[in-house]
């Protein structure tokens, strides 16, 4: 099946208990018993991350979502009295959220960045509803204890945003400037990628979405203990505080050009203890999915049976 621009970009949308979330659906399922394929993205980011990979899985005949995340695109919060977190318990939520209005038992999901955090929570808590699991970048679950911990030099430094936006210089300059800024983090996150400007063009509509300022920085503050998150998703927090293991099948996905995050740091195999596999990806960055769709795509078709 060849997907059309028109059917890949008709957008959906559903409501969960928070959020009227927006999301891609493309593809059909060929067997009632094949499982459906939830793609996350990432911060900055959005779901024009997966165009291509979303055109591969179809075509093997999957079912595939690509919903936009809290403070992404057309999804908005139900309430204005809703606390706009990003923290990491919320993204995971909001994923079984949305397979529950959906009407999906299992799925196989699949993210990098904050979709791939989400991704690995989701996994962690709720393995009954994760058939596969595929993670660029490896174990995601933050181990916010130890936030304060410092890192090698050279790697505070590819941290340098998350350090700006704890102050409220950084708010407003996420406010003011947030094209210029999150193409810029496009940029020193994919070093090797030719084409990341011409791509962050057609991202970046999505981050002027009215929570995306108020959810970035929840998440990066939050992360680091620095403020409370929303009392709705402590219990989850106090559960993923222990760093649970992750058992169902897994591909790690590990690109050596991150600009963010080196390669050595990517893994974290000894939390994944059921089926894993790391396949490292030369030449690729961050934005694994858009600068290696193939080998994304290739991942999830391994995993979905």
């Amino acid at each position: 099946m060849t997907v059309s621009s028109d059917e890949l970009y008709e957008l959906h949308r559903v409501t969960t208990p928070v959020l009227e979330i927006a999301y891609r659906r493309v593809g059909e399922r060929r067997r009632e018993a094949d499982v459906p394929v939830v793609l996350l993205h990432g911060f900055p980011y959005d779901v024009r991350a997966y165009d291509e990979v979303a055109r591969l899985l179809a075509d093997a005949g999957r079912e595939v979502l690509v919903p936009y995340l809290r403070g992404y695109g057309p999804t908005r919060f139900l309430t204005e009295d809703t606390r706009r977190s990003g923290q990491q318990a919320a993204l995971a939520q909001d994923l079984v959220e949305l397979m529950d209005a959906l009407g999906i038992e299992r799925a196989v999901v699949a993210g990098y960045d904050w979709g791939g955090r989400a991704a690995c929570a989701a996994a962690a808590l709720w393995p009954d509803r994760v058939h596969g699991l595929v993670t660029a970048g490896g174990y995601l679950v933050q181990d916010i204890a130890r936030a304060m911990e410092p890192a090698a030099p050279e790697a505070e430094r590819n941290l340098w945003y998350q350090y700006y936006f704890h102050s409220e210089r950084g708010r407003l300059g996420l406010e003011r400037n947030r094209e210029e800024l999150c193409g810029l983090l496009w940029r020193l996150w994919s070093p090797t990628w030719a084409d990341a400007g011409k791509a962050f063009a057609a991202s970046a509509p999505s981050l002027h979405n009215p929570d995306f300022v108020d959810v970035a920085i929840h998440s990066y503050r939050h992360r680091y203990g620095l403020v409370e998150g929303d009392p709705r998703y402590r219990a989850l927090e106090e559960r993923l505080a222990r760093r649970p293991p992750i058992e169902v099948p897994t591909v790690v996905l590990v690109g050596e050009e991150n600009g963010v995050i080196p390669a050595a740091d990517q893994t974290g195999t000894e939390r994944f203890t059921g089926p894993c596999e790391v396949r490292t990806l030369p030449g690729v960055g961050h934005n694994v999915p858009q600068e290696a769709p193939e080998a994304f795509a290739e991942a999830v078709l391994g995993l979905v049976g």
